[in-house]
C-alpha cells in the first residue's frame, strides 16, 4: 500500500516537473536509456546540450546475469554497468531522465512533438532512438525461463563460460550449420538440434559428420531447467538429451515502432537503416544500438551511442552557427 502511494506521488512529481519546469524545446530527446542511449547522453551532456532520456526500464538483456567483452567491466552485471552509467550521465546539469514510455510522435515546426504514457507532451529538435529489439521466444515449455541465462545468442559474449562443456545448437539449414562452425572453437562436444527437418545440404551434413557433430531432427517438447539453467531437452518422440547450454539465433522485432510511424526505413533484416553517421533516412532522427545492428554487445552499443551523440551535436552546430 505504502509502495503504491509512493509510486503515485513520484508520478505526479514527474508530470509536474516536465510540464512546468522543462525547457520548451529540448536539443535532443533520447528514447531508450540503456548503454547506447546513456553513452549518447554523456557525449551530448558534455557538449552542454539540453537532453532528456526517456526510458521504460525494460532492456532486452534484463535477465542476462553477466556482461563480457567490455574492457574494465568484464564479468560485471549489466544492470550494475547501466546504473553507474546513469549516475555519471546525470551529473551533467543539462541532462535529465524520465522513466516513461513514448506512445506517439509527430513532426513539428521545431522538430518533433512526443506524447508519453504519463500524458506528458515533449518537444525536441532532434530524436535519437536507442530502443533495442525484442526477441521472439518460441512456444517451447521452459525456453523463456532459460533465455539469457543458459539459452544464449552470442558465442563471443557467453562462449567462454561454457567452453569444453556439452553445447546444444538450435537451428536448421545455413543458420544451424554456421552456429556449428562458430561454436566448434569453444567446444568439440556439441549437438545440432534442428527441431524438424534439417534442411542441410549434402556438403554441410558431410562436414558436420566429419567433425562428429550429431544432427537431431526430432521436435522439441520441453526444456527442463533449474532456475534458468538448462538440464535436459525433451523431444516429442520420448527421447531426452542432457546439455549445459543451448545457442540459437531467434527472430526479432523492433522494441519500438515509433520510428516507422515517422517514416524511418528498416533493412531487409528488420534493423533501423542508418548511414555511417547514425542518421536515418528522416532528417533529424538518429538511431544507435541493438536496433541497428546484428552485433549485440555492450561495447558495440556504447561506441555507437558516443558516435551518435557526437554527430547530432555536429548537426546542431551546423544549424546554429
Amino acid at each position: 500500500m505504502v509502495r503504491n502511494i509512493v509510486a503515485i506521488f513520484n508520478l505526479y512529481l514527474d508530470v509536474y516537473f516536465y510540464t512546468c519546469m522543462k525547457p520548451k524545446i529540448f536539443d535532443v530527446i533520447i528514447i531508450g536509456g540503456s548503454y547506447s542511449g546513456l553513452s549518447a547522453a554523456m557525449a551530448l551532456g558534455r557538449a552542454i546540450r539540453t537532453i532528456l532520456i526517456v526510458d521504460s526500464g525494460t532492456p532486452c538483456n534484463l535477465r542476462t546475469p553477466y556482461a563480457h567483452n567490455f574492457i574494465t567491466r568484464d564479468g560485471e552485471k549489466p544492470a550494475s554497468i547501466a546504473r553507474k552509467a546513469k549516475e555519471q550521465v546525470l551529473n551533467y546539469p543539462t541532462t535529465q531522465f524520465l522513466k516513461d514510455e513514448v506512445l506517439r510522435a509527430k513532426k513539428s515546426a521545431s522538430g518533433f512533438e512526443l506524447l508519453t504514457g504519463h500524458g506528458i507532451t515533449l518537444n525536441t529538435k532532434k530524436l535519437l532512438f536507442t530502443t533495442g529489439i525484442r526477441d521472439i521466444i518460441p512456444s517451447i515449455e521452459g525456453f523463456s525461463s532459460c533465455w539469457g541465462i543458459s539459452i544464449l545468442h552470442c558465442p563471443y559474449c557467453h562462449g567462454y563460460e561454457v567452453k569444453d562443456k556439452k553445447i546444444g545448437l538450435l537451428g536448421h539449414g545455413k543458420t544451424g550449420f554456421e552456429l556449428s562452425r562458430v561454436l566448434y572453437s569453444w567446444s568439440k562436444d556439441m549437438i545440432l538440434f534442428t527441431n524438424g527437418e534439417s534442411h542441410l545440404t549434402k556438403e554441410q551434413a558431410w562436414l558436420l559428420k566429419k567433425k562428429n557433430i550429431p544432427v537431431i531432427e526430432q521436435k522439441f517438447l520441453s526444456i527442463e531447467h533449474l532456475n534458468g539453467q538448462i538440464q535436459f531437452i525433451h523431444f516429442t518422440d520420448g527421447t531426452t538429451y542432457q546439455i549445459d547450454a543451448l545457442f540459437t539465433k531467434l527472430p526479432f522485432e523492433q522494441q519500438c515502432n515509433i520510428p516507422q510511424q515517422l517514416g524511418v526505413e528498416l533493412t531487409e533484416q528488420g534493423f533501423i537503416k542508418i548511414d555511417d553517421f547514425q542518421r536515418t533516412n528522416v532528417t533529424g532522427i538518429y538511431a544507435a544500438g541493438d536496433n541497428t545492428t546484428v552485433f549485440r554487445a555492450v561495447s558495440v552499443a556504447t561506441a555507437a551511442g558516443t558516435k551518435a551523440g557526437s554527430f547530432i551535436n555536429r548537426e546542431l552546430i551546423e544549424e546554429e552557427f
